[in-house]
């Protein structure tokens, strides 16, 4: 079964304008790259509905690693939206860019891996090997993709962060156009209008869409800044592991105690998730024992009085706050999941520091 990937949606309502003609720039950063590779990708804040005021392109939300590519010349490099790079494990996605006929570009988009017909993020996650030769094996087995949806610097080295969507996305489809290749390197699909979008919710299998991304046709691309909408499938939250408490009468995990950072910078617990399986929990209680280290949380901490019944013990261990996980909730009240959450998948490719409030605020 083919993915969504290869599927287009109905006939768009309105065609993208021709990109308007840029001046190359002469400065370049560190590396060569038109952009340096700091460069942080725009985001996107969570709406429990799409926007239909105004002038709208709706995209699908791709269930992957989101990066951006760079390239000037030989040199080619990926950067997951936490900064990190990303090239050593994705080796073939770097030769495929690397072998473009386009000599320079910095490309936003999605890394994506298929298994058997649908989009797998547990493959992605397998990639984050530190060994070398196991990266390779699963490069050959399992080849990722990238699915490509904003350009911030065309094939002539002009900077395109200024101009507006309808600008850069014309660009990009001209780039598609001369470099796109099935299965490895592919344009995602739009649409202008917000039925369809909404239908997208619905139509596409959870596998590989968790949402729709809302952005203005006519806004530049802000870097770092949280300018598009995106509407998930499900109620989720990325959090921050900041303690733990051991199973009753066990010397193994129980539950996973959640973090979200505040504008200030202050980890505050919001929940806990215990929907951890037995085959897992030995090997998640060393790991989180190798990060034991007070104080886990350094706003709200877990253990004083609290009207969730398993939550009311003190006894609660500390960790660095360096795991990311996603869940999937019900209820917020006061600023912290109403019940306990239900664990999704691990992020690796999550910078703690962006999980914040905003995730579960009301809009």
């Amino acid at each position: 079964m083919p993915s969504p990937a290869h599927r287009k949606p109905t006939k768009e309502t309105a065609p993208s304008r021709p990109a308007a003609k840029a001046k190359a720039i002469d400065v370049v950063s560190a590396g060569g790259f038109a952009l340096p590779v700091s460069t942080a990708p725009m985001e996107a804040r969570s709406a429990p509905e799409l926007p239909s005021d105004g002038a709208w392109q709706y995209e699908p939300k791709w269930d992957g690693f989101r990066c951006l590519a760079f390239k000037s010349g030989g040199e080619v490099d990926l950067r997951a939206k936490s900064g990190k790079p990303l090239g050593r494990f994705f080796p073939e996605v770097i030769a495929l860019l690397r072998e473009l006929g386009a000599a320079q570009f910095v490309l936003d988009g999605e890394l994506v891996i298929e298994v058997d017909g649908r989009l797998s993020f547990d493959a992605l996650q397998m990639r984050l090997h530190p060994a070398e030769s196991r990266v390779r094996k699963l490069s050959q087995q399992t080849p990722a993709r990238l699915i490509l949806f904003d350009m911030l610097v065309d094939a002539k080295g002009a900077v395109l962060t200024d101009k507006p969507l309808a600008v850069r996305r014309a660009a990009l489809e001209a780039f598609a156009t001369r470099n796109a290749i099935p299965d490895k390197l592919e344009l995602s699909p739009f649409t202008l209008a917000r039925q369809e979008a909404e239908h997208w919710l619905t139509s596409w299998e959870a596998g590989a869409t968790d949402g729709v991304v809302a952005k203005r046709r006519d806004g530049p691309y802000e870097c770092g800044e949280r300018a598009m909408v995106k509407v998930k499938r499900l109620k989720t939250a990325d959090c921050v592991v900041g303690g733990f408490r051991y199973e009753s009468g066990s010397d193994e995990v129980g539950s996973l105690l959640l973090g979200l950072y505040d504008t200030d910078g202050t980890l505050n617990h919001v929940g806990f998730t215990a929907t951890i399986s037995d085959k897992e929990r030995p090997a998640l209680t060393r790991r989180l024992e190798a990060l034991r280290e007070p104080p886990g949380f350094t706003g709200k901490a877990p253990g004083g009085p609290s009207r969730w019944s398993t939550e009311r013990s003190g006894e609660w261990q500390p960790v660095r706050p360096e795991l990311v996980v996603e869940v999937r909730f019900d209820h917020v009240s006061s600023r912290r999941f109403r019940h306990g959450t239900k664990l999704m998948r691990w992020r690796p490719d999550k910078d703690p520091r962006q999980c914040t409030y905003e995730q579960i605020e009301p809009r």
